[in-house]
């Protein structure tokens, strides 16, 4: 298939060299669309139908074999070999099941090793004498070591699972799930499923896909296209909202609360607002030896509707001197002239009219702004009156106030505010479908910031509530909705874990009265014995290293999980003790398996085996006991084989 892209010629069918640019461009986003991937097969499954499919299911009427790949594949001939996993003859593969079999007859798994063909598994789901077992190879496939970035599920969707992947384009979903359900795959993989059924839509629309850090994107950027699908963005949410502000500067948890807190949506609308005044001159306007008066109070109704419509200020004041101009050119029909559009727009720019818009309307800078609201006492308590009390106020007043918007040294936050202001002045542009994961570490701000970029479109929500780190995360999925602008999201619950073992994350579970009252449990389908190895240690550093030293005789990734602060002694021991090392976000590889992870970075990422560093310090390093708890949550639920927890110091209550 590839080859007969790369043998086409466009030479004749091209009017001009911009039809053969766009055209050259397509047929190679096309090829590379089309590159192999190693170690990947072109097939996974295999479905044989009991009838044709849109058949009459008459007796008699002969059934058909599809195979099921990651890719549609066809002959020289155009004939279909493997069929598109997202494509509606596809879903029984991951729907079907004894007690409703959706019309297929044999279900096959194919077992790869290396991308050759290793082995299959049947299940003749029509067959009353054959009895319900869990796929063996799909265990395999879900417990296989885990080198390099994040890898496709194409071949190990569960129904479950499947239901959120295919659901419509036209309504967003939130999904709740605990580590290791899969939700981060579901996302992705909903992507690929929405660009293959509507995409003309996305195209013209775009997709976006929005992690927690650029660890996290790094890790998952290759899913997407081994699924065939290149041109989706993405981006973290700083990368959002920072375009032409560098951040250099850090918010005390105290104040970051604050200015996160969806209340400072109204402060910047009031701010920004209250630069339109009330005209209380008449405006006159000259033309030729004419003369044409325009009343303040005509003005002010102007101004007023203005006001009242829910249109941008931006846009607002480009709106004003074309109604003031067509006030203008009612004056002059009724004295008998006869303007037209070009007088219209002449009006529109005349020196008086462009005074008193400048006036009446003042262009305002979002950036200037919010540096006058976090500078000047009076203009914030002005415009948080009744909205922020004045401890509040306090709070985020910079100690330092910044001489102009260069100097500041800007925050996270404070690009937040920012961006919303950027908004209240000129629409944000809207995408067709954004996907934003680990959710529940977003302040309500930072939840409007992408809610604006969905406005006209839908979204996929991926968190766990339990897994929230930050002093502002999410205390429901209601409350985010709202903030998002998708109250209406449908919220869907994963609870059977594929990736963590069931010991490891009974373990984990136990902190979830404490972090998360009321969250389900993870259930692991995954049994794994001696999974959990908890130490207590006498030589700490000595003996995290051993650990590592024991976990890389195993086969595939391992992470060094430990709190910021300890990342530099951990890292001079694991040096001296010979062992290289690399940082999240760095790719794995058969020479070099094992990484060091703050674990501020953990959250998303996962490992073969983790070695996690005493679990108190990791606790102690956070603001507050119930983050500490969340962040601990987040470190213990990493590792797919096997998890040693070695302590110097005596575990958290609620582990022991």
């Amino acid at each position: 298939m590839r080859e007969d892209v790369e043998s086409l010629d466009i030479k004749d069918v091209t009017a001009n060299w911009v039809n053969a640019a766009v055209l050259q461009r397509q047929i190679d986003d096309r090829i590379k669309a089309l590159a192999d991937l190693s170690h990947t097969p072109l097939f996974f499954g295999r479905l044989d139908y009991l009838h044709a499919p849109g058949a009459d299911l008459a007796e008699g009427a002969e059934g058909e074999r599809f195979y099921i790949g990651r890719r549609h594949v066809h002959d020289a001939d155009g004939d279909p070999m493997v069929i598109d996993w997202r494509a509606p003859v596809s879903q029984p593969f991951y729907r079907a099941s004894k007690k409703d079999p959706l019309d297929v007859g044999l279900r096959r798994r194919f077992g790869y090793t290396g991308g050759e063909l290793t082995a299959y598994e049947d299940e003749h789901l029509t067959d009353p004498t054959e009895s319900t077992h869990t796929s063996r190879l799909l265990q395999a496939e879900i417990e296989r070591p885990r080198v390099g970035p994040m890898r496709d599920i194409v071949a190990t969707i569960q129904p479950e699972q499947d239901e959120i992947v295919r659901s419509g384009l036209s309504g967003s979903v939130c999904v709740q799930g605990g580590p290791g359900t899969g939700k981060t795959a579901v996302g992705l993989h909903r992507v690929a499923y929405l660009l293959y059924a509507h995409r003309d839509r996305l195209a013209r629309t775009g997709t976006l896909v929005i992690g927690p850090n650029k660890s996290f994107l790094h890790y998952i950027e290759q899913v997407l296209p081994a699924l065939g699908e290149l041109e989706v963005k993405q981006a973290t949410v700083d990368d959002l909202v920072t375009a032409g502000i560098e951040v250099r500067g850090t918010d005390q948890a105290e104040s970051a609360v604050v200015k996160g807190d969806a209340r400072m949506a109204e402060v910047l609308r009031r701010a920004v607002w209250s630069h339109v005044t009330t005209p209380t001159e008449p405006l006159v306007v000259v033309r030729g030896s004419r003369r044409w008066r325009v009343p303040a109070y005509e003005l002010a109704e102007i101004v007023e509707e203005l006001r009242t419509r829910d249109i941008r200020y931006g846009a607002a004041r480009e709106a004003l001197p074309q109604r003031i101009a067509h006030t203008v050119l009612v004056r002059m029909e009724q004295a008998g002239e006869a303007p037209d559009d070009r007088v219209q727009d002449a009006v529109a720019r005349n020196t008086a009219v462009k005074a008193a818009v400048k006036t009446i309307w003042p262009p305002v800078d979002p950036a200037k702004l919010v540096l006058r609201l976090l500078n000047d006492p009076d203009f914030l308590a002005t415009h948080a009156e009744g909205v922020l009390t004045a401890d509040e106020q306090k709070t985020i007043l910079t100690a330092k106030p910044a001489r102009s918007v260069k100097s500041a040294k800007w925050s996270a936050a404070d690009a937040v505010l920012i961006d919303e202001t950027n908004d209240l002045v000129a629409r944000t542009h809207s995408l067709g479908h954004v996907v934003l994961d680990e959710a529940q570490d977003l302040s309500p701000m930072q939840y409007r910031a992408v809610g604006r970029r969905c406005t006209t479109g839908s979204a996929t929500v991926l968190g766990d509530l339990a897994q929230g780190t930050t002093p502002w995360a999410t205390a429901s999925w209601a409350e985010a909705l709202r903030h998002l602008g998708k109250a209406e999201a449908v919220v869907e619950e994963l609870t059977a874990g594929f990736r963590v073992p069931r010991e490891v994350i009974a373990y984990a579970s136990k902190l979830l009265p404490s972090i998360s009252p009321g969250l389900t449990p993870v259930e692991s389908v995954r049994e794994t014995p001696g999974s959990l190895n908890v130490r207590e240690s006498s030589a700490p550093d000595a003996d995290v290293v051993a650990a590592c030293v024991e976990s890389l005789a195993h086969e595939g990734s391992i992470g060094l999980i430990a709190a910021d602060p300890r990342i530099p002694v951990l890292a001079a021991a694991l040096e001296a003790a010979g062992l290289p090392y690399l940082a999240p976000g760095e790719e794995t590889t058969a020479e070099s398996r094992l990484t060091l992870v703050p674990a501020s970075l953990a959250k998303g990422l996962e490992y073969d085996y983790v070695v996690l560093d005493d679990p108190a310090t990791l606790v102690a390093a956070e603001p507050d006991e119930r983050t500490g708890l969340r962040r601990l949550y987040v470190a213990l639920t990493r590792a797919v084989s096997g998890l040693t927890v070695i302590h110097a110091t005596p575990l958290p209550p609620q582990l022991t």
